[in-house]
């Protein structure tokens, strides 16, 4: 979600061949930027068939997220160097809050990861709050994340993560894994109502 330029999108085009990998990206010319470099890629393959497994899209996924996909569909999301909003009047704006985690957790399969990375501690610090408080995630331990291939490429394949590490930023990652309801779980985070709520609106 904000696949920028497509770093991350096309490296995981790469290393995981038999996945499909979609960015969504809501500024036009970017998209139309990415597009583009995925076309590259392809026609530089004699043989027709890397790169076939990824493709961008240009929406608003804060509005529109949950209507291009089915309940359980994501195997992983991915949030890299989202844009902070500091002012505390559009911290309604960012991309993890309350009433999107749950839109999250309705097209993320269970067992699947929400991956995120900023540069920025405050929102890194917001973003662990609102994860650590949603009882569809729970956080993934250090341990598990030196074993996920996905990781490195979260910190490092993306052109902001690039950018933050030569001017020798700090990269704050958090990953949580999407997990059951449970009989305690609020009605206000059923994902079962998601699907009919957006679409209506």
């Amino acid at each position: 979600v904000g696949c920028g330029y497509g770093g991350l999108l096309v490296s995981l085009g790469s290393i995981f061949p038999d996945n499909l990998s979609l960015g969504i990206e809501i500024r036009a010319k970017v998209v139309e930027y990415v597009s583009m470099r995925i076309n590259k890629l392809r026609e530089g393959d004699t043989n027709g068939i890397a790169y076939q497994n990824i493709s961008v899209m240009n929406t608003n996924a804060m509005k529109y997220f949950p209507n291009f996909f089915y309940k359980g569909q994501l195997k992983k999301i991915f949030f890299l160097f989202p844009d902070p909003h500091f002012k505390k009047a559009n911290h309604r704006r960012r991309i993890i809050s309350p009433t999107l985690l749950t839109e999250y957790a309705y097209v993320l399969a269970e067992g699947g990861k929400l991956y995120t990375v900023t540069d920025v501690k405050d929102l890194y610090e917001w973003e662990v709050l609102h994860l650590n408080n949603h009882p569809l995630f729970e956080r993934v331990t250090d341990e598990e994340n030196n074993q996920d291939p996905v990781v490195n490429l979260v910190l490092n394949s993306s052109e902001e993560a690039k950018k933050v590490e030569k001017a020798n930023g700090q990269k704050y990652l958090a990953v949580y894994r999407r997990i059951a309801a449970t009989a305690t779980t609020p009605s206000d985070t059923n994902t079962d109502t998601i699907k009919t709520t957006t679409t209506t609106t």
